[in-house]
């Protein structure tokens, strides 16, 4: 199975914005179908890919200074076409009629998010969940190694996605172990849910490049609580 959005029902959606009442969330629901979804997903995800190759061409280009002015005027001309409509703040988390998730604006898996490495969740019956991407340029700490916070962001979000697997859960805590640095280029993070306690589910994983285990994590992430009656 190979997770893009994840679908949720309307119960779990129902106990999903209850936990989130407190902050401002931008929630939607768009009457759309699987064939208008299929559209957009057409349109948007080419616009992403290049923007994302355009983020790692600015990063390594070597070319002379008239080439750089020309192509910065060429993206502000192309930004200002963009921002003629655009919506207010953040993508938000949108829903279609069915309950099938559009995440888009996500920074993990956002298919409209340039920033996005972006991580596609598989999974298969027995519990495991993994993910296979390819971090470049963009995501470099120290020379040669994936930064940090990208380590931890990749296994909050399969970590996150393992725990939600059933119903939604929320990070509680999240610790990581480097136990060497991560090199740029093709990596593979698993997880598996260790235990469940009460409201808390507990998941492992680890994140690997072709000599093996990089960082290990181990998550605590809690289940929306039932209001009373």
């Amino acid at each position: 199975m190979t997770q893009r959005e994840s679908a949720m029902g309307t119960e779990s959606l129902a106990s999903f914005g209850r936990v989130l009442h407190d902050h401002t969330v931008k929630f939607t629901r768009e009457d759309i179908d699987t064939q208008e979804l299929d559209r957009r997903r057409a349109l948007y995800g080419p616009l992403t890919a290049a923007v994302r190759d355009l983020v790692d061409a600015t990063i390594r280009t070597e070319v002379d200074e008239a080439v750089i002015r020309e192509v910065q005027a060429t993206i502000v001309d192309a930004t200002a076409k963009l921002r003629a409509t655009q919506i207010d703040g953040g993508f938000g988390m949108r829903f279609t009629a069915d309950g099938e998730s559009i995440a888009w604006g996500n920074a993990g898996i956002g298919l409209r998010n340039a920033i996005a490495p972006p991580l596609v969740i598989e999974s298969d019956d027995a519990g495991l969940h993994w993910t296979e991407v390819t971090l470049g340029a963009a995501y470099e700490g120290p020379p040669g190694l994936v930064h940090g916070g990208i380590c931890a962001l990749v296994m909050d979000h399969l970590l996150g996605t393992t725990a939600s697997s059933i119903e939604p859960r929320f990070t509680g805590t999240l610790t990581l172990r480097y136990r060497r640095g991560t090199p740029l280029g093709p990596l593979r993070a698993e997880a598996h849910i260790d235990r469940n306690e009460g409201r808390k589910t507990i998941v492992v994983g680890t994140l690997s490049d072709a000599m093996g285990v990089t960082v290990e994590a181990e998550g605590i992430f809690i289940g929306p609580a039932v209001p009373q009656a």
